[in-house]
C-alpha cells in the first residue's frame, strides 16, 4: 500500500513539473497553454482525466499536435542539413513530441495507475524538456544561432 501512495505522489510531482515546464513554454508558444492547464489539474487531481472534458480536450489537442509533427517532421526530412535540435523546426518538433507522449500517458492513467515501467517513463519524460533547454542553453553554437525573439526571452 505505501508503494502504491508513493507511486501516486511521484506520478503528481511529475505532473506539476510538466505543469511548470508546459507553463514556461506557453510564455513563448501558445500550443503549451493547453497541455500547462491539463497538466496542473492531473497533478492535483489524478482522478479528474476520468472526466469527459478533460479527456476531449486532450484528446483534441494531442490530434493537433500529431498533424503538427507530421508537417514538422516533412519539413525537417526536407530542409535539415544539421542536427534537428539546431533548427526552430526541429526544437518545436521536440516540444510536440513531448506533448503528444505526456497527454497519453495522462490519458492512460485514468483507468490504470502509473507503475513500474510507466512510472518510470513519466519520472524520465518530465525530465527530458529541463535537460534539452540545459543543451540548449549551454550550447554557444547553438545560441548564436537563435532568432531574435528567443535571445529577449531568456
Amino acid at each position: 500500500m505505501a508503494g502504491g501512495r508513493g507511486a501516486g505522489r511521484l506520478w503528481r510531482l511529475c505532473n506539476l513539473l510538466m505543469a511548470a515546464f508546459f507553463g514556461l513554454a506557453a510564455v513563448v508558444q501558445v500550443v503549451y497553454f493547453v497541455p500547462a492547464a491539463l497538466t496542473l489539474f492531473v497533478g492535483l487531481n489524478p482522478s479528474i482525466t476520468d472526466h469527459l472534458v478533460w479527456r476531449t480536450l486532450c484528446d483534441l489537442h494531442s490530434a493537433g499536435c500529431i498533424v503538427g509533427i507530421i508537417l514538422l517532421a516533412c519539413s525537417l526530412f526536407a530542409y535539415t542539413r544539421t542536427n534537428i535540435l539546431h533548427e526552430e523546426e526541429g526544437r518545436e518538433l521536440s516540444g510536440l513530441l513531448i506533448i503528444t507522449i505526456w497527454m497519453s500517458l495522462c490519458r492512460s492513467s485514468a483507468k490504470n495507475p502509473l507503475g513500474g515501467i510507466r512510472l518510470i517513463a513519466a519520472i524520465l519524460v518530465s525530465f527530458f524538456p529541463f535537460v534539452i533547454w540545459l543543451y540548449i542553453y549551454m550550447n554557444k553554437e547553438m545560441r548564436a544561432s537563435w532568432p531574435t525573439h528567443c535571445k529577449t526571452v531568456v
